[in-house]
């Protein structure tokens, strides 16, 4: 079964509906970049539409870009989120929030994900 992940930094304080949001983003990323990158595989990971989504988090900054490194060394779609640093949040500044991944297999994916915990 194939799957689709979002990992949200949980160093940054944000709110649970901030987190939600990211998470979205991330999700939406990375079923984008497939959709460019593999569209068979999305046609695939669709047959079981709406499909399962995993919510993991990330301790901090460090822990999505080794996770984006390794995903596009694996051949995984990835789509890093960047929030455009709207005046309410993270002082109006852009900030790196979440790391999409997928859709991919549990095996081929966990080698990347066995780090972060269920948020």
């Amino acid at each position: 079964m194939l799957r689709l992940y979002a990992v949200v930094r949980t160093d940054l304080d944000m709110s649970p509906g901030k987190m939600a949001s990211q998470a979205g983003h991330a999700y939406l990323g990375a079923f984008l970049q497939c959709q460019e990158s593999n569209p068979q595989l999305l046609a695939e990971y669709l047959q079981d539409f709406p499909g399962t989504k995993v919510c993991l988090k990330s301790r901090n900054l460090d822990g999505l870009l080794r996770a984006q490194a390794e995903a596009e060394s694996a051949g995984i779609p990835c789509s890093l989120i960047t929030d455009s640093g709207c005046p309410d949040f993270f002082d109006g500044k852009p900030v790196v929030t979440a790391l999409g991944l997928g859709p991919a297999k549990e095996a081929q994916i966990k080698p990347i994900t066995r780090r972060f915990l269920l948020l």
